[in-house]
C-alpha cells in the first residue's frame, strides 16, 4: 500500500487547535471572539473534509476498483473503515455526528451552529488526530 500524505490534515488539525485555544482565551461579544469562532468553524469543516478524503484513499485497497470507492458517501467511507476494523463503532458514530453538524452549516452559520460545533471540538480533535495516525500507519 502506498503512503498517504497527511501533511495537509496535520496542518488543518493544528490550525483548528490554535483557533480553539485563542477562542477560549477571548471574551465573548468581541470582534476577536467572532474571528476565532469563524476560524474554528472553518477549521472544523476543512479538517472534516480532509479526514474523509484521506480515509477514502486508505480504504481503497479493500475494493475491486477505485470507481467503486468513488461512489461512496462520506458516511459510507466511515462505515467501511469500521467494517475493516480501522475505527471503532463509537468513533464511527461520532464521525456521523460531525458530518451531520457540518451539513447544518449550509443552512445556519449563526451562533447556535457555532455553539453546537464548539461542543464537539474536544472529541473531534481527539478523533481527527487518531484518524491521522490510522491513515499514516500501513
Amino acid at each position: 500500500m502506498s503512503n498517504i500524505n497527511t501533511q495537509h490534515l496535520q496542518k488543518c488539525i493544528e490550525t483548528l487547535e490554535k483557533s480553539y485555544q485563542m477562542l477560549k482565551q477571548t471574551k465573548e461579544d468581541t470582534i476577536d471572539y467572532e474571528i476565532y469562532r469563524n476560524s474554528l468553524v472553518k477549521g472544523f469543516e476543512m479538517t472534516l473534509e480532509q479526514s474523509a478524503k484521506l480515509l477514502k484513499k486508505k480504504i481503497t485497497p479493500y475494493f475491486v476498483s477505485k470507481r467503486a470507492v468513488d461512489t461512496l458517501s462520506f458516511k459510507d467511507i466511515f462505515r467501511h473503515a469500521h467494517k475493516y476494523s480501522m475505527i471503532k463503532e463509537a468513533e464511527t458514530i461520532r464521525w456521523m455526528k460531525y458530518r451531520d453538524n457540518r451539513n447544518s452549516t449550509a443552512h445556519d452559520y449563526g451562533i447556535a451552529f457555532a455553539k453546537e460545533t464548539l461542543a464537539l471540538i474536544d472529541d473531534f480533535l481527539f478523533d481527527a488526530k487518531n484518524l491521522k495516525e490510522i491513515i499514516d500507519n500501513d
